[in-house]
């Protein structure tokens, strides 16, 4: 179990930090997609990411591995907890608001512990877990009902938007049955293994020179690179250090709120209140699935 150290203050406010860098990102996206492709955008977010962590790496004197194992393993990690994640929600965000698309994202812990289910020992499915997924289903289900029935691209993105939960849920499942890496050595190899792949990408396919970009466009950008990508990573090690996982997790019943509502707020983007329903059952299969069972309770 980890112990928690470090001021109650500090560790709220880091909270609260991430909080607000997570759950703004999708508004970001939003702004930076009015100028930029999706791949731009996932160019830039992991360029700028990389960097940020460079720089913390420079000035506490940590060293990269030199061993192909590791890089492997930091492209694996690269791929699934960011180049993949961050490309499914730039793409799907072409045609879902940025409330619904961090809506839809807090049933990451959900996709998570099916999985863990099945890939993690003592991490056992139960009565409460399967009760609190499929609530949490049914959530997502009254997301996407509308979008079925209609004939723009609104369900493709939605899609899409779920299979960056998913990314994200495979990513936090493989890395507890892997070997463990400094942090910040591990952000920087990720994201830097990210940035050789996207942004070749990015600048064969969109020759950004170019481009014309708005301000606000070009500023969202580079803050989702700097802010939500690299400054978070920092605040989200330093969390799991002084406060503990469990602390942590109790992150994921407020992003979902602060995107649905940064985005009605910034952006004008309707509040309907079949989004708000989905929103509280999610909410209340992750606090379900989170149950502790009763002790004659066995696992599936």
């Amino acid at each position: 179990m980890t112990q928690a150290s470090g001021s109650p203050l500090a560790n709220w406010s880091m909270w609260l930090g991430l909080i607000f860098l997570w759950g703004t990102s999708f508004m970001f996206v939003s702004i930076s997609l009015e100028s930029f492709s999706p791949v731009g955008v996932v160019a830039m977010r992991v360029l700028l990411g990389s960097v940020v962590l460079g720089i913390v790496l420079w000035v506490k004197r940590l060293t990269l591995p030199r061993d192909l194992k590791s890089w492997s393993m930091f492209l694996l990690f690269g791929l699934l907890g960011n180049l993949l994640p961050f490309s499914f929600i730039s793409f799907g965000q072409q045609s879902v608001s940025s409330g619904v698309a961090g809506l839809l994202m807090a049933s990451m812990p959900l996709f998570t512990m099916v999985l863990a289910h099945f890939l993690v020992p003592n991490e056992r499915l139960n009565t409460y877990k399967l009760i609190g997924f499929c609530l949490g289903i049914l959530g997502v289900f009254i997301i996407m009902y509308p979008s079925i029935q209609g004939a723009d691209n609104t369900f493709f993105g939605i899609v899409l938007i779920l299979m960056a939960s998913i990314s994200y849920a495979v990513n936090s499942v493989i890395v507890r049955v892997l070997p463990q890496f400094n942090p910040i050595v591990a952000g920087v190899g990720m994201l830097f293994t990210g940035s050789l792949i996207i942004v070749p990408i990015w600048l064969y396919k969109d020759m950004p020179w170019q481009q014309e970009y708005s301000q606000s466009a070009v500023l969202a950008t580079i803050w989702l690179g700097v802010g939500p990508t690299g400054i978070a990573t920092l605040l989200y090690f330093a969390v799991i250090r002084n406060a503990g996982p469990t602390f942590l997790s109790n992150i994921n019943y407020v992003i979902p709120v602060v995107a649905y509502f940064a985005g009605a707020l910034v952006l004008h983007e309707m509040i309907e209140w079949q989004s708000l329903a989905a929103l509280a059952l999610i909410l209340l299969g992750i606090g379900l699935a989170r149950k502790v069972p009763d002790k004659k309770m066995r696992p599936m």
